[in-house]
């Protein structure tokens, strides 16, 4: 069982958290100079943006294999399997919206990358300075296996990824009320856990109002931790977990897991309220990030553009509504007596 839980951290934590640092460094990062280059009238941002994204594959594949702690040159060979697992994909036949029938070539974008590195790492360092000849040696089964890898995996997982991301988006769009609360409580939680929320949006293509659930989710545990704990934390508090992560109140939940109640109401409100009310929208990685570095924000207003309903919907549904019913569950618990004072000090 511990080797189990071992294997799982190493994969399913560390390396997805290091996927998603991999595609902030590259999609994320270029969406937002994207978006202040549209803004700004500044072109070059624009054209770095372009630049950056399609370099994702490549940063994926680095950072996982860094986290995997791979020799040199079997994690420079993942950054070639990290591109290819990206670009890999099938043909999907899909119903466009005027019914005509259509054929669409859909990536397996970072699951494909993520899973083929693995792979190719797995099997490079099998070989990584076992021969006189490394430099040939590591470079060739690092990059055979892991394009071996995605052409077989690839197909499989563009389809599972294509199929869940539209099942979602399509649920949400025919019944916002149930689907509003479910992604934004289910994305919410995920963002606390030790596991990146962004890897997981990004995987499965997240958009629309889906993708505005899932951001006003995050924000709302981001922001709510932020304002629920501000007796015990400041505004170091503040700054840590509303801009930084919920996952920093990991080690308390574990301790008392009620004081995870307040953000977790909050989310479920303020999901339907984005998608029926305001009808936010966000795409990809950027949905998973709620308030961290303000990317969730950002993600709303390059999908959404400028318009005074989405500005205020964005301030209510990413701040001030998770900030004050976080604030007042919490504070209901406090006199109940579920939570205590230094439940919740970092």
């Amino acid at each position: 069982m511990q080797k189990l839980r071992a294997y799982l951290k190493k994969y399913f934590i560390d390396a997805m958290g290091a996927m998603a640092q991999g595609l902030f460094a590259s999609l994320l990062i270029g969406t937002i100079f994207k978006t202040i280059g549209q803004y700004t009238g500044l072109d070059f941002l624009v054209e770095l943006a372009g630049i950056c994204s399609g370099a994702s594959g490549m940063a994926i594949g680095a950072a996982v294999a860094y986290t995997l702690k791979v020799h040199p040159l079997v994690l420079f060979s993942c950054a070639a399997v990290g591109s290819a697992g990206y670009a890999l994909g099938a043909d999907i036949a899909v119903t466009l919206a005027d019914g005509a029938e259509s054929v669409i070539h859909y990536t397996a974008g970072p699951a494909g990358a993520f899973f083929a590195v693995i792979a190719a790492a797995e099997v490079g360092m099998l070989v990584s300075k076992k021969t006189k000849v490394d430099i040939l040696v590591t470079p060739s089964v690092t990059i055979l296996t892991g394009f071996l890898a995605a052409k077989i995996l690839c197909p499989a997982i563009a389809y599972i990824m294509y199929w869940l991301g539209d099942f979602i988006n399509t649920a949400t769009v025919m019944h916002p009320f149930i689907m509003g609360i479910i992604v934004s409580v289910v994305v919410g939680i995920i963002l606390t856990l030790p596991i990146s929320s962004a890897a997981i949006c990004a995987m499965i293509g997240i958009t629309g109002i889906a993708g505005g659930a899932a951001v006003v989710g995050c924000c709302a545990q981001m922001v709510g931790f932020a304002a629920a704990s501000f007796r015990e934390n400041k505004w170091g508090g503040v700054v840590s977990q509303g801009l930084g992560t919920s996952m920093l109140q990991m080690g308390n939940i574990c301790r008392r897991p009620q004081i995870w109640l307040p953000p977790t109401l909050a989310s479920a409100v303020v999901g339907p309220i984005s998608t029926l009310v305001f009808r936010l929208e966000c795409s990809g990685v950027s949905a998973g990030m709620g308030t961290c570095g303000l990317v969730g924000p950002l993600g709303i207003l390059a999908d959404m553009g400028s318009g005074a309903d989405m500005w205020i919907g964005m301030v209510l549904c990413c701040v001030i509504l998770p900030a004050v019913l976080s604030l007042v569950f919490s504070e209901i618990m406090r006199k109940l007596g579920w939570i205590r004072m230094g439940d919740q000090a970092l």
